[in-house]
């Protein structure tokens, strides 16, 4: 993923102070859980150097009057001398626990390693007359972050419905229905292109009736066919339909995170035989220096001393960011742009 979004935060003054909340089960009594929560986070921040203003910052953010979504999907926030910098989803394995730092960067690598595998989806979620079209950005975890949501309805007038056998005008009445089908589905394509030329969206999803979504399907053009799959799972009738096709949202979004992770480990391997690949804090960093990083790699679950510097300095250069399968030396990476002469390789 790219690292532009981090970019203010990468070229502000530190310190920064950096907090994830665990994502857990709500209850009745949420809102004084997460203020307990917050106290003892606070304490943390103190101790470690935090000025008042970071913690007033941090705490208007976590402490609103709705804190279901606090609770539930969990946060990650940080704050620097100018105010609040980033305030997003964050979901922690259960059990992770909350975390508190106040160091010279923000320490972003939980949350980059989640974003890095998150999917932008473009749903359509079909039916014959039209479709409900959803902006959504998906992790393997947390509840589903919608951007946006629009109803796409009928373009044709024509009735979609057939008629039972036998009725008059039998062929003709189902070719007009077959056809109003087809332009309610052309409509709908028009809006999904529409969207994806603005919004880039990673996976063109078709949800809902099997009718509706084999319409979209042969009408999309080229460039949506080519990110288009399709879930069996699910709708938007009822609050069981509509957590079935979060569950297979979420699916697909696991499926779509390990593709990039395989699809980057063969990059480095491949990189590392070539001299487009190096390894290694002093690797890595001596390629930040040249502005050669094209992509830092990290591994799952160990994290190097020096992750928070270097994930800045690559977000300086404008790299990328991605996790990768394989154990790196200080596990940490880097994809090159260009070769680099041997005396400043690791």
């Amino acid at each position: 993923m790219p690292l532009n979004d981090i970019r203010t935060i990468a070229d502000a003054d530190g310190p920064f102070a950096t907090v994830y909340l665990e994502g857990r089960s709500p209850a009745e009594d949420a809102a004084q859980q997460v203020r307990l929560r917050w106290e003892e986070l606070r304490r943390r921040l103190t101790d470690a150097g935090a000025d008042e203003a970071q913690l007033t910052a941090l705490e208007d953010a976590i402490l609103v009057e709705e804190v279901g979504e606090v609770m539930t999907d969990g946060r990650v926030l940080v704050a620097g001398a100018s105010g609040l910098l980033l305030d997003a989803p964050w979901d922690a394995a259960l059990g992770a626990g909350d975390a508190a730092h106040v160091e010279q960067e923000a320490q972003l690598g939980p949350y980059l390693r989640e974003r890095s595998l998150s999917v932008r989806m473009l749903v359509a979620i079909a039916d014959q007359q039209g479709a409900v079209v959803r902006q959504l950005v998906v992790a393997a975890q947390h509840a589903l972050d919608e951007q946006d949501e629009q109803e796409v309805t009928a373009a044709s007038d024509e009735s979609v419905h057939k008629p039972r056998q036998g009725a008059l005008s039998h062929n003709q009445i189902q070719r007009r229905a077959d056809e109003a089908v087809k332009q309610n589905a052309r409509g709908v394509v028009e809006h999904l292109a529409t969207v994806a030329d603005r919004w880039s969206p990673d996976l063109l999803v078709l949800a809902g009736e099997v009718q509706g979504r084999t319409a979209l399907r042969d009408e999309l053009p080229v460039a949506l066919s080519e990110i288009a799959t399709e879930v069996e799972a699910g709708g938007t009738d009822d609050d069981g339909a509509e957590q079935a096709l979060a569950d297979a949202l979420r699916e697909v979004a696991t499926e779509v995170g390990a593709q990039r992770t395989r699809e980057l480990t063969e990059r480095f391997e491949h990189g590392r035989a070539h001299g487009l690949a190096t390894e290694g804090v002093g690797g890595v960093r001596r390629a930040i220096e040249r502005g050669a990083v094209e992509t830092l790699l990290l591994e799952s679950e160990r994290h190097t001393t020096d992750e928070a510097s270097l994930v800045a300095a690559s977000a300086r250069i404008d790299a990328q960011v991605g996790v990768i399968e394989e154990p790196v030396q200080d596990a940490v990476a880097a994809l090159l742009r260009f070769e680099i002469s041997d005396d400043t390789a690791d």
